[in-house]
């Protein structure tokens, strides 16, 4: 009878430990299933983040950009026509003429915190060059705009616009801190002199006409289809074009368009 109690209880004892053994094992799996699901299976972040970390990500000066925002760290910059994702880190170096960070500076030699650049940027583009290494920004300079002295106010009330608003894009202009950039998208007709473009993603950047704008047309906004060059177009033209919507090409100085060419 003692013979088969100690036999008995080896064997409950052999079970439990087997058991524990089991247990620990399906354990280790699921904490290595987890990890799994959150890098991708290979234990490596996954996108651009993952080439920035492995020292693969693209290097190189986007100069004469539109920079915006992706998401936190995450930004985009538009240059020459094509978008480059970028990533930013603690030692990016931003420098900032008025819009991202201080007083107006054409200088562009204000220092500003990527805190900064992030706050900007989510309430809009902003015209910057961006130097990379890796796909990490090492540095962000905003594009300064022409100083054209003190805001010129026209108005009968003293308000630098319409509508109100001392941060309009007319402001930005009179101060000398309008957007600078080509895009390529959607002219529409806003009011006597002011139109929006649109690129791609739907976002919409206003911009204003003067005298001294140059308008071309290869048929949508005035002129031949079939013609061999562009035709000067008139701003009535223009308007009554960007009143239906017309796809044309915008290069903007301090807010003003400095030329418009439809894109038929």
């Amino acid at each position: 009878m003692i013979t088969v109690r100690r036999t008995k209880s080896f064997l409950i004892a052999a079970a439990f430990v087997a058991g524990t053994t089991l247990l620990t094992a399906c354990q280790n799996d699921t904490t290595d299933g987890a990890a799994s699901a959150s890098d991708g299976g290979d234990g490596k972040p996954a996108g651009a983040a993952q080439a920035a970390s492995k020292g693969e990500g693209i290097s190189g000066t986007f100069a004469g950009g539109t920079v915006e925002y992706l998401a936190p760290g995450k930004y985009i910059v538009n240059a020459n026509g094509k978008d480059q994702q970028f990533f930013v880190a603690e030692d990016t170096k931003v420098y900032g003429a008025g819009t991202i960070c201080g007083e107006y500076n054409p200088a562009a030699d204000t220092v500003c915190s990527t805190d900064d650049l992030e706050k900007v940027l989510k309430s809009g583009s902003v015209a910057a060059d961006v130097v990379m290494k890796d796909g990490i920004a090492v540095k962000v300079t905003e594009q300064a705009a022409p100083d054209e002295g003190p805001a010129v106010d026209d108005s009968e009330d003293g308000a630098a616009s319409g509508d109100g608003d001392p941060e309009s894009a007319l402001d930005g202009v009179n101060q000398g801190k309008g957007v600078n950039g080509t895009w390529f998208g959607t002219v529409s007709y806003l009011a006597p002199g002011k139109y929006t473009v649109s690129d791609m993603k739907g976002t919409e950047q206003q911009f204003f006409v003067a005298d001294d704008t140059e308008i071309w047309g290869t048929g949508d906004i005035c002129g031949d289809a079939e013609g061999q060059a562009a035709t000067a177009c008139t701003e009535a033209e223009l308007e009554k074009a960007a009143e239906e919507g017309v796809s044309a090409e915008v290069k903007v100085s301090n807010g003003i368009a400095t030329r418009i060419t439809d894109d038929h």
